[in-house]
């Protein structure tokens, strides 16, 4: 596995920008590792034990020893587990001071710093800061000391963005990490990593990355330590080698027990962006384990904020279904470092833009399911109606035919007797009973409820209620024309035989009375259901309905 890792890191890195394959290969290697973690984890407490079982029978008088062994296992609990690494920097710091030893207390007190920074502690650890002396030190104290106060000063200004100090915070921490170059021996790996870290911090990334590069091509680099090269180099590479890196980085944390790190948390958050929310859940929860396993109270609530929104992603996707407009339209969700309440509002505000596009859309099914129905009703009107005028107008030629024929044979016999008999014969009165009769009827077909509706819209003293000898009477026949959509008032007073001001005053003596005023009465009435007649061809017992029955 190791020589595997060589080979990805040296020769398939640079190349990754042609081929995502690549990434693809690193991240199933991490997800293994993540799987196999506790393998390593189990080496290293086999390790840890050891190293305790050898302190625990070590002289209580032999404190070089005592202070050796606790050393050792500060470096094992210093990125694994917090509060064992805070007890045994104490420990190294009680042991120092009764050897006595001036370097060893100046060693122990930088240890101390460096976890209390690692777990958040700020004040404390530049209250340990200022408390030291780097004139006394030796040089190989003195590079660590430069080490912690840049990194401190650092991240002082990544979490204080107040303009008045961030400038200076970067000024102290840039000022450090020369000190640290400048201590360092030439070809080490110190030098290169704190020389690239240096031009980084200065913007001249080419000259980091050949310092980054010459450490990956070292051969007797650490495990932790390929991580955090491969972790700086991925903030000056293009974005497809840049996921490599931090992949391979998080795949060495796994295989060194490092809890506390950043890479595998940094590419929860980049597959996340990419839109992978199912490998995103799995090293973001990784993450939230290793950074509650390690005790860091801060990356527990970055990657809780970040597993929310992951989560959150995941519920606006199923909310959209197989939308895929929406799909498109839903922007990542921005992480959130100051806490999941902002993170909780912006899910809050996707989930609404989601909610009013789907009401949207259904808006605008429903309006085209009205304008369907309403297509399919204006259909069967027009069908029912044109049926029955062509009929009457067939049944008209035929009375004209046989009064053509009667006319002839008068005029020949030149009877006026019979002339008269003919004109006595023509009831136009009758037709239009007849005419009437038969719009009512069709009417109460497509409508069958009309005139209960009708009623219902005035009060129960105002019900019109057609007599026995009619179907329809005129108030129903004028609010009939208007729900079959003719409104004017002109069209129906040709069609009904009567004047204009007939049909207004009708129409204003139902409204007056009406439940509802103006307008809205003509809505109600326009509202009044329409029955397809072929659901109403037959009574419930099998039998032809009656026009009675299709008004009920």
């Amino acid at each position: 596995m190791k020589i595997l890792l060589v080979l990805l890191i040296n020769v398939l890195l640079p190349i990754a920008t042609y081929s995502s394959p690549v990434s693809d290969s690193l991240l199933t290697v991490l997800k293994n590792e993540i799987t196999n973690k506790k393998i390593y984890d189990k080496a290293k407490e086999i390790r840890i034990n050891q190293l305790r079982k050898q302190l625990h029978q070590t002289a209580v008088n032999d404190l070089n020893r005592q202070y050796h062994l606790s050393n050792k296992l500060y470096l094992e609990y210093k990125d694994y587990l917090f509060d064992s690494a805070h007890i045994y920097t104490t420990k190294l710091i009680d042991i120092s001071n009764r050897i006595p030893d001036m370097a060893k207390q100046y060693d122990s007190r930088i240890k101390l710093a460096t976890i209390q920074l690692s777990w958040g502690m700020f004040k404390e650890t530049f209250d340990g800061i200022y408390q030291m002396d780097s004139k006394k030190m030796p040089d190989s104290l003195k590079i660590k000391y430069y080490e912690l106060k840049s990194i401190a000063y650092g991240r002082l200004a990544l979490y204080n963005t107040d303009e008045n100090y961030n400038a200076d915070h970067k000024a102290a921490s840039l000022k450090a990490l020369d000190s640290v170059v400048l201590l360092s021996k030439p070809g080490s790996y110190e030098r290169h990593f704190y020389a690239a870290a240096y031009y980084k911090r200065l913007g001249h990334d080419a000259k980091a990355e050949a310092h980054y590069r010459a450490l990956l091509n070292m051969d007797k680099l650490t495990q932790h330590q390929k991580a955090m090269v491969a972790h700086d180099l991925s903030h000056i590479t293009d974005d497809n080698e840049k996921r490599n890196l931090i992949t391979v980085s998080a795949i060495a944390d796994i295989r060194s027990s490092t809890k506390e790190t950043l890479a595998i948390f940094t590419l929860g958050k980049m597959l996340f962006e990419q839109g992978n929310l199912t490998d995103a859940e799995i090293l973001i929860k990784e993450a939230l384990s290793q950074a509650s396993f390690y005790g860091n109270k801060l990356r527990v609530m970055e990657a809780s904020t970040a597993l929310n929104a992951v989560l959150a992603e995941k519920l606006i996707r199923l909310e959209s279904g197989k939308n895929k407009l929406l799909t498109f339209l839903i922007i990542v969700l921005v992480l959130a470092i100051c806490g999941t309440l902002i993170i909780a509002k912006k899910v809050y505000d996707r989930l609404k833009v989601v909610r009013l596009r789907e009401a949207k859309v259904l808006e605008q099914n429903q309006h085209l399911d009205q304008m369907n129905k309403k297509l399919a009703e204006d259909a069967i009107i027009k069908e029912e109606y044109i049926g029955y005028f062509f009929s009457s107008i067939s049944a008209n030629i035929s009375q004209r035919e046989k009064l053509k024929r009667s006319m002839e044979r008068i005029i020949k016999t030149e009877s006026l007797k019979d002339l008269q008999n003919l004109v006595k014969s023509i009831d136009v009165k009758q037709e239009r009973a007849t005419l009437f009769n038969t719009f009512d009827h069709i009417f109460l077909k497509l409508f069958p409820n009309f005139i209960t509706s009708f009623n219902k819209l005035l009060p129960e003293v105002d019900h019109v209620i057609p007599k026995k000898t009619e179907v329809l009477n005129t108030s129903l026949r004028i609010f009939a024309l208007m729900r079959l959509g003719i409104k004017e008032n002109q069209t129906i007073a040709n069609i009904l035989e009567n004047t204009v001001s007939t049909i207004y005053t009708y129409k204003f003596r139902i409204k007056s009375k009406a439940l509802v005023k103006g307008d809205e009465f003509d809505k109600m009435i326009m509202q009044i259901k329409f029955s397809n007649p072929d659901d109403y061809k037959y009574a419930n017992d099998g039998s032809q309905a009656t026009e009675e029955q299709y008004i009920q």
